[in-house]
């Protein structure tokens, strides 16, 4: 396992041990009630256009798994298979997916390491916001993505948009709060490290063990899905935030967020 990789997976399970009591205490009961929770507007709307009866679906970077349950649910999907390298957040998302007695199944796994037991097993891939910033080669990322596609399958990418990687963040030492558009960093700036831990999941501030991140541009996100066989069909762009870090700058015209769309060759 890369180096960076192991550290990303100490410090997540770090932060998933120490989550707050409401982290993910609102899944089992939003998941039966609600149609297509844990997706924002858009993102529902390009999903509920793709057809996936009975299909196998697939999310790397799956988290908590609250995704994963809501597509397979309201999509009536035939199964659901998840990727994260957090043991403790796989076991919990787990253990909601027998809860909710759903098709879904969650593996502890680094996303490069995935072997030819999933090769040409997806229908339609899920990426979604907070994903493609933990890996440092995004065309090795989506060689492994495109194996496990079937041919013709469908990706669904929501993410934070490249250029929000230029702003600062309330916090930073750089941070303006009479100019929160300024950007401060370069577009392409790459390796990120902190100890800052992960707010929006334990709700406190902690030294935590090191995250190591990248930056990616647009560029090359759409060259690494390009070189292994996915063709983008769609593309949005949006400026509202769905990272948490950007809300003050809300419908000002900066782009905050994106959905790609691609299918298999």
């Amino acid at each position: 396992m890369d180096k960076y990789i192991e550290g990303n997976k100490a410090a997540w399970e770090e932060a998933f041990d120490n989550r707050d009591a409401s982290w993910g205490a609102d899944i089992t009961e939003r998941i039966q009630t609600e149609d297509y929770p844990f997706f924002n507007e858009e993102t529902k709307s390009v999903l509920k256009k793709i057809d996936t009866n009975g299909a196998v679906i697939g999310q790397f970077c799956c988290n908590n798994g609250r995704e994963l349950l809501s597509l397979v649910k309201y999509g009536n999907a035939k199964k659901g298979i998840g990727f994260d390298i957090a043991e403790n957040q796989v076991a919990f998302a787990n253990g909601k997916a027998k809860e909710l007695d759903l098709p879904c199944t969650f593996e502890a796994v680094n996303i490069y390491d995935i072997d030819d037991r999933y090769k040409e097993q997806f229908d339609v891939v899920l990426i979604t916001i907070g994903t493609l910033c933990w890996f440092d080669d995004l065309d090795r990322f989506f060689a492994v993505i495109s194996k496990c596609m079937k041919p013709g399958a469908v990706i669904v990418i929501n993410e934070q948009h490249p250029c929000t990687n230029m702003l600062a963040t309330d916090g930073e030492e750089v941070f303006d709060p009479d100019h929160k558009m300024e950007c401060h960093y370069s577009y392409f700036e790459r390796e990120w490290t902190g100890n800052g831990g992960m707010y929006y999941m334990t709700q406190k501030s902690y030294h935590s063990k090191t995250f190591t991140d990248y930056t990616h541009s647009m560029s090359e996100i759409i060259t690494g899905m390009c070189n292994n066989g996915i063709v983008i069909t769609g593309m949005q762009e949006f400026d509202t935030d769905i990272s948490g870090g950007f809300h003050a700058i809300d419908h000002s015209g900066f782009p905050l967020s994106m959905i790609l769309i691609g299918k298999k060759a």
